[in-house]
C-alpha cells in the first residue's frame, strides 16, 4: 500500500467532535487505498496548561521531567484518535515516540531527530493495521528518556515520518486553508497560493509566517517531501490547500510570492566599537553562546578607528543580549561607549524565487515605502528575500502597500 502522512494540529483535535471530524478524513484516505500515518498534536491549550503546571510546581525544573509531562498531551490525543478510528471499523492503534522508536539526541525540550526505524510500524501494516496514530512532538533519547522537539515539533515529526516511510505526500491539517501571499487579517486582498517552493516557504516561515514550523520545511526540502497545508474545517478536495514543493514543480510564479512580517523585533546598536580584526567575532560569539538569535547586521563606516555595529533580534531576547554584551565588555573582550536597544520596530520582508531572474525588486520596494513615509532603519537581502526593519507603527501600512505594489492578489 502507498503511505500517506496526515498531521492534525491542536485546533483540529481540540475536542472529541473535532477528533471525530479528523478521523473521518483519515477514513476517506484509507478507503482510497492508503496506509496512513497520523501525527497528532496535543488538544488546543493543553500544552500551555501543562507548562503552567510545571512552572507552578518547580520554576527551576528538571528538563527531563518537563519533557515527560509535556509529551503527555500528544499521548492522550493519539489514544483518543485511535479509539475513534476503531469505532469507525478502521484498524488503528496509537504509538508513542518510544514505541516507534523515534530516536533523538539528548537535548531535552529542543531535541533533534536522529533516526526513525520503519520496521515496527511496517510490520503492523503487514498484519492488517491501516492507520498508525503517532504522538507528535516526542521521541526517546539514547539514555532512554522521553524527549520533546520544541514548540511546533509535531510538524517536524510529520515530515520526518514522510521522509522515513517514503510517503506519497504529507498533509498538514490546521485552522487555515493554505499559505497566503500575506496575512489576510492585515491585507484584505491576500490570496491563497496553490503552490509555493520550499525555499520561499522556508524564508516565509523563518520571517514570521506561523503556518509551518521552520525545521519541518528544512526537512521537507532536504528529502523532497511534498507538503500540503490545508484546513481541517473545510470540505476536502484534491486541489485543496497549498502544495509546498520543489521549484521545478511550479510552472509559473510571481516575482514576489509573499510579504512576511515579524512584529516582535528589536534593533540593538553598539555605539563606538573598536574597528579591528576579530571585532565581529568578539561581539557575536557571546551572543551566540547566550542563545540570542541575531538576524540583520549592519556595520557603519569606521572613523578614527571606531565604528557602530547594529543588529536585530527578537524582543524577548534583548535582556539576554544586553547581559552577554555587558559581560563581554567587563571582561575586556570588547569595548564600546553605549548599547542602545530599540524595541519598537518590526521586520517586513518580500520573498520570491522570481527575484533570482528579475531586477528592480529592491528599488520598487524602497520607493513604495518612501512614498508611504516609512523610514527604513536596517536592510538585509538574500537571493530570494529583501527584509527591512521599520518603526512598528508603520508595519501594517508597509505590508498592505507592498502587497499592492507587487500585485500579489493576481496570479502569475
Amino acid at each position: 500500500m502507498p503511505v500517506l502522512v496526515m498531521k492534525f494540529g491542536g485546533t483540529s483535535v481540540a475536542n472529541i467532535d473535532r477528533i471525530r471530524r479528523a478521523a473521518k478524513r483519515v477514513g476517506v484516505e484509507v478507503a482510497k487505498g492508503y496506509d496512513v500515518i497520523v501525527i497528532v498534536s496535543a488538544m488546543s491549550g493543553k500544552t500551555n496548561e501543562l507548562v503552567g503546571w510545571v512552572n507552578e510546581t518547580s520554576p527551576m525544573y528538571d528538563a527531563r521531567e518537563y519533557d515527560a509531562i509535556l509529551s503527555s498531551g500528544e499521548t492522550v490525543t493519539a489514544g483518543l484518535m485511535a479509539l475513534t478510528l476503531q469505532e469507525m471499523d478502521v484498524p488503528a492503534r496509537s504509538w508513542q515516540g518510544w514505541q516507534v522508536p523515534l530516536k533523538t539526541n539528548s537535548a531535552h525540550s529542543a531535541a533533534r531527530i536522529e533516526e526513525i526505524p520503519t520496521d515496527n510500524i511496517n510490520a503492523k501494516f503487514g498484519d492488517g493495521m491501516r492507520v498508525a496514530v503517532v504522538a507528535g512532538f516526542q521521541g526517546i533519547s539514547p539514555e532512554g528518556r522521553i524527549t520533546t522537539l520544541g514548540r511546533g515539533g509535531s510538524d517536524t515529526t510529520a515530515v520526518a515520518f514522510a521522509a522515513a516511510f517514503e510517503a506519497e505526500r504529507c498533509d498538514i491539517y490546521t485552522d487555515v486553508d493554505g499559505i497566503y501571499t500575506t496575512d489576510p487579517r492585515i491585507a484584505s486582498k491576500a490570496r491563497k497560493l496553490d503552490k509555493i517552493a520550499f525555499e520561499e516557504m522556508l524564508e516565509l516561515a523563518s520571517l514570521g509566517a506561523k503556518v509551518l514550523q521552520t525545521r519541518s520545511v528544512e526537512l521537507a526540502m532536504r528529502y523532497n517531501v511534498k507538503l500540503r497545508v490545508l484546513s481541517s474545517f473545510e470540505e476536502q478536495s484534491d486541489n485543496a490547500g497549498t502544495l509546498v514543493c520543489d521549484e521545478e514543480d511550479i510552472v509559473e510564479s510571481n516575482v514576489v510570492s509573499g510579504i512576511a512580517y515579524s512584529r516582535d523585533e528589536a534593533k540593538m546598536t553598539l555605539v563606538s566599537v573598536a574597528d579591528r580584526p576579530g571585532i565581529a567575532a568578539a561581539i557575536f560569539g557571546p551572543l551566540s553562546d547566550a542563545g540570542v538569535n541575531v538576524d540583520m547586521i549592519i556595520q557603519n563606516i569606521a572613523e578614527e578607528g571606531r565604528t557602530d555595529m547594529t543588529f536585530s533580534c527578537p524582543t524577548d531576547q534583548v535582556k539576554r543580549a544586553e547581559k552577554a554584551l555587558n559581560g563581554a565588555k567587563e571582561s575586556g573582550e570588547i569595548n564600546y561607549h553605549d548599547l542602545i536597544a530599540d524595541t519598537d520596530v518590526a521586520k517586513v520582508s518580500a520573498v520570491g524565487i522570481g527575484m533570482r531572474s528579475q531586477s528592480g525588486v529592491a528599488a520598487k520596494m524602497f520607493k513604495t515605502l518612501s512614498d508611504e513615509g516609512v523610514n527604513i532603519k536596517v536592510i538585509a537581502t538574500s537571493e530570494i528575500k529583501i527584509s527591512v526593519l521599520i518603526d512598528r507603527k508603520y508595519m501594517e501600512l508597509a505590508v498592505q502597500a507592498l502587497h499592492d505594489v507587487f500585485e500579489l492578489e493576481k496570479t502569475a
